[in-house]
């Protein structure tokens, strides 16, 4: 058991009987009457976000989780993705909509993927913050028109697309924001 005292970002809760993950939370002592904390709830199984207050200080049922890392391997199918464990290597198949960012996803890519410890069930599987992925199709950028943050569409070699500045031209490698789908930056 824990307190709302005890909330951070990325914390797995159950709650109403679900799973849950804090997205986002903050403490809020108003100047009449008592504390409470405003949430952002991530249901771990569907991914619906649910906003929900709780009043300072109520016990919380915490969620056993972990963490494993896996290495995709291959996607069969249309929304099946192969993955190997990296120390047993134990070989996983798992849905795509368990997967983050499924569009960024490359062959040989580290991921961790979250199990239930009570259960031995895979919830999530996340992707490191950024991926560097190579740019196999944008259309040129045209000069003179940078008065403004500028951008264009570009097709990764995942087959993603991705909006990137206008200098940007295919065969470029680049820095991608997993959490944002974004462009990060350049790499050299």
């Amino acid at each position: 058991m824990a307190t709302t005292a005890d909330f951070k970002n990325g914390l797995c809760i159950d709650f109403n009987n679900e799973l849950w993950s804090i997205v986002e939370f903050q403490h809020v002592k108003p100047g009449k009457g008592p504390a409470f904390v405003r949430t952002k709830l991530r249901n771990l199984r569907t991914g619906r976000v649910l906003e929900n207050t709780f009043n300072a200080g109520v016990k919380i049922e915490l969620a056993r989780v972990e963490r494993r890392p896996y290495q995709f391997l291959y996607k069969e199918g249309d929304t099946t993705y192969n993955f190997m464990h990296a120390e047993t290597y134990e070989q996983l198949a798992i849905e795509e909509n368990l997967i983050n960012n499924p569009g960024l996803l490359k062959e040989g890519q580290n991921v961790e993927i979250m199990y239930h410890a009570d259960t031995d069930t895979p919830l999530t599987c996340e992707l490191p913050p950024f991926v560097v992925l190579e740019v196999t199709y944008t259309e040129p950028g045209v000069k003179g028109d940078t008065a403004t943050n500028a951008a264009k569409r570009a097709v990764v070699e995942t087959g993603a697309e991705v909006f990137v500045p206008l200098f940007i031209e295919t065969g470029e490698i680049i820095k991608v924001d997993t959490r944002t789908n974004k462009y990060a930056e350049r790499v050299k």
